[in-house]
């Protein structure tokens, strides 16, 4: 009887995760409705839009951008590039993100102004809503931590050379650094271990066997967190 390992995996394909995002609509100080500007440091993000229209607005090293987004769009960007959703019209997308967990354990850091990075809990206590707070609560400061992140973000837009920009990424990989060892471990049950399954797949097809395929399974699942005040909007969360 031939025996195998296992290399069914449990979450969504690639360890990718999901969530559904109805972009805020609230205007900022320039007039511009929408999200929270922030960068990711280890996962690529993509959005497919459903309905509405908007775009994000991006700043890497290689400058600033606008993309448009409407229904249909797919965009996406690598770690590095720092975005900011805009709510043209009822904006609202299905979000992919690169590395499902390392997004939810923290790899974002939103573009305050300098003082509020100089270490995880100064960071945190400009950042954090707090959950168990009523939900007009968790609006306000919601809206108010999009507020300070955009202080930063002119800033950023408006610098001069790549000083600026490079002193922001400086300071982002450093509050994130007390997190890589729980993020790698994150990597290795999810996205490593999804491309491993591939392979081990691939070498038992070139060999003539198929003994992974008696392991098929069907799954669905429905979201374990609704309306969730995120960086950019409200979201429907699912257990990735």
């Amino acid at each position: 009887m031939l025996t195998h390992m296992s290399t069914t995996n449990t979450g969504l394909p690639g360890g990718v995760a999901i969530s559904h995002l109805s972009v805020y609509d609230w205007p900022a100080a320039d007039g511009v409705c929408g999200g929270t500007p922030h960068m990711h440091l280890a996962c690529s993000e993509a959005y497919v839009v459903t309905s509405g229209r908007g775009a994000v607005q991006t700043l890497t090293a290689s400058g600033y951008e606008v993309t448009p987004l409407q229904a249909g769009t797919v965009a996406w960007f690598t770690p590095g590039t720092i975005h900011r959703l805009v709510n043209g019209g009822d904006l609202r997308i299905t979000v992919l993100m690169q590395n499902s967990g390392l997004p939810e354990a923290g790899d974002a850091v939103l573009t305050l102004p300098p003082q509020y990075l100089t270490d995880p809990e100064t960071y945190a206590r400009a950042t954090a809503i707090p959950a168990d707070a009523p939900e007009e609560e968790q609006e306000r400061v919601a809206r108010a931590r999009r507020d300070l992140a955009l202080e930063g973000y002119r800033a950023l837009r408006e610098a001069e050379g790549p000083q600026t920009l490079a002193a922001f990424h400086r300071a982002a990989a450093a509050l994130v650094r007390p997190r890589i060892a729980e993020w790698r471990e994150r990597w290795r049950r999810g996205a490593e271990a999804s491309a491993a399954a591939t392979g081990a797949q691939l070498d038992w097809l070139e060999r003539g066997e198929s003994p992974h395929l008696v392991d098929a399974t069907v799954r669905s699942e429905q979201p374990v967190a609704r309306r969730k005040f995120g960086m950019c909007g409200r979201l429907d969360v699912y257990q990735n």
